[in-house]
């Protein structure tokens, strides 16, 4: 069997293709974090990696204390790199100096929970105050003072100042603040947190506006599932790791293409994403062998675009038994037998496939009984 590490692999979240040339607006690469020194030092972050391109929208969920807003502020120069590499539009944060970094934050828009709004100034001047550090003439900062207040409904609460404000209308100012001079880069911690349903989504389509029209990338760690509908990567941290890193669109094609296999056709849609989640995207060329016959299984696959020839050793000649082509799947009878495999897949032309490893393919297995009870079906009806 050829060994797949010779193949170009890349984990299913990351399969999204973007223009030639176009480099991250964010690389985290290896990255740890660590809180105090010497018997109190404890580590919050664990060689973690994470790319975001112009344009993209990254939504990061995960439990409290799991190290999503250590993470964002790292990323924000807010905090000092330690261990790893973190770039920022280009500029290794790691060793930066302040001068690089404060040149560097001009390019970014900070949306935190605290909204640390001036309590002597107004809406209006509060935004002022940041739009100041940028160099717009008079009447274009005024205009896009007035605009972004009015669009995020405080067009008659613009000279107020914070304590005539809600906390609502609080964290509107600061977003507005954020967003007033269209950074190239948007980091948000619970941006729409204190915001109802209506100026959520006001907050969101602006997000995907700046997005598509300015290539502005958005960062954002939120527990509100009301809008998760607009990420084009969903980021799942537990314990210090990313623990998915999820394309959507890419994530929601391969549960159409898993439900089409009969093992997998009744799971839930939740038990289908995370077993989505955890397939890895594999590029193969043409005329490479993907499994041998007699050899043990340790791969599940699918394929996401090209085709391969099934074969088997029949009175001592190979024989074609198959083709098999997007969408088709192969591989899973020796992961659930314990069998060897029972014939050779070669690729007919480059192929892009998905691969779950037997451990997880197991571990979906066991999710339950109706999963084992389909599986044995379509096995069966295969003989």
């Amino acid at each position: 069997m050829t060994d797949n590490r010779q193949f170009a692999t890349a984990p299913a979240s990351r399969s999204r293709d973007h223009d030639a040339g176009s480099s991250p607006l964010i690389d985290v690469q290896n990255l740890d974090h660590a809180y105090g020194e010497g018997e109190l030092k404890k580590q919050v972050l664990f060689d973690n990696c994470l790319t975001v391109h112009p344009g993209e929208i990254v939504i990061m969920t995960g439990p409290s204390g799991s190290g999503k807003t250590t993470l964002l502020t790292l990323i924000g120069t807010l905090r000092r790199v330690q261990e790893g590499s973190v770039k920022v539009v280009g500029q290794e944060l790691r060793g930066a100096s302040n001068r690089q970094l404060l040149k560097l934050r001009r390019e970014l828009g900070f949306i935190f929970q605290a909204h640390n709004l001036f309590e002597s100034l107004t809406a209006y001047q509060n935004v002022k105050m940041a739009m100041e550090l940028f160099d717009f003439s008079k009447a274009e900062m005024h205009e896009r003072i007035t605009s972004i207040l009015t669009r995020l409904g405080l067009g008659d609460r613009i000279h107020y100042k914070p304590d005539s404000l809600s906390g609502g209308q609080k964290q509107r100012v600061a977003i507005a603040r954020g967003l007033a001079h269209s950074p190239k880069l948007i980091l948000a911690d619970e941006p729409t947190a204190a915001l109802d349903k209506d100026s959520g989504r006001e907050v969101v389509t602006i997000f995907q506006e700046m997005a598509k029209e300015q290539g502005c990338s958005i960062l954002m760690v939120t527990h509100d599932n009301r809008i998760l509908d607009v990420a084009d990567r969903i980021v799942n941290m537990v314990d210090g790791y990313v623990r998915s890193d999820v394309v959507v669109e890419e994530s929601s094609v391969i549960c159409e293409f898993l439900k089409r296999c009969a093992a997998f056709g009744d799971l839930t849609p939740r038990t289908l994403t995370a077993v989505a989640d955890q397939m890895e995207k594999v590029v193969i060329p043409a005329g490479q062998t993907v499994i041998t016959q007699g050899e043990a299984g340790d791969n599940f696959y699918l394929i996401r675009d090209g085709s391969v020839d099934v074969s088997q050793v029949v009175d001592g000649s190979q024989k074609k038994v198959a083709e098999l082509v997007t969408g088709d799947f192969f591989g899973e009878a020796a992961l659930m037998t314990g069998d060897p495999r029972n014939a050779t897949v070669v690729t007919k032309q480059d192929t892009v496939l998905y691969a779950l490893d037997k451990e997880e393919f197991q571990a979906a297995l066991s999710t339950s009984d109706s999963f084992e009870q389909e599986l044995r079906k379509a096995l069966f009806e295969r003989q």
